[in-house]
């Protein structure tokens, strides 16, 4: 990961004049608002991690594992500091990043998702950063600037949430390695949308209850109760918005360790 600090005081006054709207728009206010219909660009600083034109993390706090490592989430990923983070329960969220110099950085938004945290550095004492992806980082320069840009180490940047959009892709979730019948965790992937969790139920078999499901780590929800009878139906609800999505019988009854089903279904992204 490479850091360093830029002395453009243009930078500095333009972060500072950002700040101040904020805090006069939201007077008492602690951190960002994260709401996704907020479509407010807000101040952040960035850095960059990995080989330069790399995918960023292997895996990542997330726990998408070698997901990152391939489309759609491929050269797009990003950590980011606890405040987005939001023990993990911010993953899968996506948002628009772009940095501030025009002599090198180009208008052009990226989008990343969140795939991991970078809690230390920069990412500490509250502040708002993401780590991106080498590859992601340099696509905010201007054509053919992307090791110059790279070379500045870290950016002040301005960010916002954006709906996530996996084409083709609809909510799948894996089975994670050691579920049982009366411990099964589920990995959640490809939500469109909004992208985050803030709660998940399954259903058994022939029941009409829906049993709460507890956020463990990361993406990564977990049910201890049994002995639980396939096949599962599954109901999202995102933390941004509070919608919910219900998979009928996606997990069938001779469901696998390690395996990953998916649904017919996906959140229809909202604009922002």
């Amino acid at each position: 990961m490479m850091m360093f600090l830029s002395c453009d005081l243009s930078y500095i006054v333009q972060i500072c004049v950002l700040l101040l709207f904020a805090v006069a728009v939201c007077p008492g206010s602690s951190g960002p608002l994260m709401h996704s219909s907020d479509s407010h660009w807000r101040p952040a600083t960035a850095t960059w991690y990995g080989s330069p034109e790399g995918d960023g993390s292997n895996g990542g706090a997330c726990g998408y594992g070698s997901l990152v490592d391939v489309k759609p989430f491929k050269a797009r990923v990003g950590a980011v500091s606890p405040i987005l983070f939001k023990g993990g329960e911010g993953c899968g969220a996506c948002y628009k990043v772009k940095c501030l110099d025009k002599s090198i950085c180009s208008r052009r938004a990226v989008t990343v998702v969140i795939t991991d945290e970078c809690p230390g550095g920069y990412c500490s004492g509250g502040n708002t950063h993401f780590d991106l992806s080498g590859a992601a980082f340099g696509r905010m320069a201007v054509h053919g600037d992307n090791n110059q840009l790279r070379d500045r180490g870290v950016l002040n940047i301005m960010y916002r949430r954006t709906p996530c959009k996996y084409p083709g892709k609809n909510i799948a979730f894996h089975v994670n390695e050691g579920s049982t019948n009366y411990w099964l965790s589920l990995l959640v992937e490809f939500e469109d949308g909004d992208g985050d969790v803030g709660s998940m139920h399954i259903r058994e078999a022939g029941s009409t209850e829906w049993l709460e499901m507890s956020h463990v780590w990361g993406a990564n929800w977990v049910i201890v109760r049994g002995p639980l009878r396939g096949p599962f139906s599954v109901k999202l609800t995102t933390l941004s918005t509070k919608r919910t999505l219900s998979a009928r019988d996606v997990i069938p009854g001779n469901w696998a360790v390690k395996a990953t089903y998916t649904s017919r279904l996906n959140f229809t992204p909202r604009p922002y």
